[in-house]
């Protein structure tokens, strides 16, 4: 792998962001730095069609995101041998917020979206990409990534307001009745 020099410096520089798309993707450190792994072994032996014009960042997180449903096949495809609850938790060591416990809600309710709205939602509003840089790395429309970022948001308010408020339903907010004087 004679990637030159330049190319592996900002490479590197890539990895801290790459990391954090990772772990908040799959919330297992673990498998994220699997993940990253992978990743760079990926763009270290595909140096050669990073196309200078693009961002690194967006290429970078595009190989992440075909190996991760590269991941997602291949276990599709395997039949379950032994339940694993690590998995499906959310990582115990997010990015710092004020309250823990809104971090540890915003966690769990990050895992309950599905990975079509949770990695739109993650490239847009923690990496910082734009629309069509997401459309771009999902290989999916501009508008489809729009779409999924909306309902990803609206999902997320929804079952953090729905946490944060325990009177609260799933159907809204409980209803009282009114009586009426005769």
């Amino acid at each position: 792998m004679n990637a030159p020099p330049a190319f592996r410096r900002q490479l590197l520089a890539s990895i801290p962001r790459l990391r954090r798309y990772a772990r908040s993707l799959l919330f297992d450190p673990s498998a994220a730095d699997d993940l990253v792994q992978t990743t760079l072994e990926r763009a270290l032996a595909r140096w050669q069609q990073f196309d200078e014009k693009r961002e690194l960042l967006v290429w970078v997180i595009g190989i992440a995101h075909n190996a991760f449903m590269d991941e997602r096949r291949r276990a599709a495809r395997q039949p379950a041998t032994e339940h694993d609850d690590s998995r499906h938790g959310p990582d115990t060591q997010p990015a710092p917020l004020d309250d823990p416990g809104l971090r540890l809600d915003l966690l769990a309710a990050l895992a309950r979206l599905s990975v079509e709205q949770r990695e739109p939602l993650l490239l847009v509003t923690v990496e910082q990409l734009s629309y069509a840089e997401c459309a771009e790395i999902l290989g999916i429309p501009i508008g489809t990534v729009m779409s999924r970022v909306s309902r990803a948001r609206s999902v997320l308010r929804g079952l953090l307001e729905a946490h944060a408020s325990p009177e609260r339903t799933r159907s809204g907010p409980r209803r009282t009745a009114q009586t009426t004087e005769p």
